[in-house]
């Protein structure tokens, strides 16, 4: 089971995250495709009681904890790592332009992610305070970021083609978070390669078992 954070002293590897964070999501997947033993260590930003300054200063999670106590953030500096620790399945491609172009994908997702999470809490504010300009700016790069996801994909199987790598992992995880904060959104009905491959990612454990509890 989660638990709350403890003293980061352990021996054992721990990831500090939001069970509803999509970025949080996107490492929890890299390491059950990869095997990585951890402790799973839930905290929330936003409580008032959240120690996850103590461990990145930012404030935000996800937050990996090394066996000596340091620290890795953010969700792109951590999948690289976790990925450069086993052998097993690799998500990162080792020639460096099938890897750059992984790594765009990686970009786009979590920039769809970032434009969400932003009107997510925009609409929290009291009414009077919300600016429907900038909530309509920030879904604008949602719905161009699913555009352009589209696009890339085409008819192929995985997002750079033959193989699953991290930019399916990157890609599901976004479309997860916009089921989850933004169920209204039709955008299976307007990207059908999208919503298919949404699905051949949920046939796999590794996005299974961390489908985001409902809101």
């Amino acid at each position: 089971m989660p638990t709350r954070p403890t003293n980061a002293g352990s021996h054992r590897m721990k990831l500090i995250a939001s069970l509803t964070s999509p970025f949080a999501r996107k490492v929890r997947v890299v390491a059950a495709e990869k095997h990585i033993d951890y402790e799973l260590v839930v905290d929330i930003p936003w409580d008032e009681d959240t120690r996850v300054p103590q461990y990145n200063p930012l404030g935000k999670v996800p937050v990996w904890v090394l066996e000596d106590g340091k620290t890795l953030f953010d969700s792109r500096v951590i999948v690289e790592y976790l990925d450069s620790i086993s052998p097993v399945g690799h998500v990162l491609p080792r020639e460096p332009r099938p890897r750059i172009m992984v790594k765009r994908w990686e970009a786009l997702a979590d920039g769809l992610c970032e434009a969400a999470a932003t009107v997510f809490q925009e609409r929290k504010r009291p009414p009077q305070q919300q600016s429907a300009e900038w909530i309509a700016r920030q879904m604008r790069k949602v719905d161009a970021a699913l555009t352009a996801m589209s696009e890339d994909l085409g008819e192929q199987e995985w997002c750079t083609g033959e193989f699953f790598n991290l930019s399916d992992i990157a890609t599901g995880c976004a479309l997860g978070y916009l089921d989850l904060r933004f169920p209204e959104l039709d955008w299976r009905s307007r990207h059908p390669n999208l919503a298919a491959l949404h699905e051949r990612l949920l046939a796999r454990p590794s996005f299974r078992d961390t489908l985001p509890p409902a809101a």
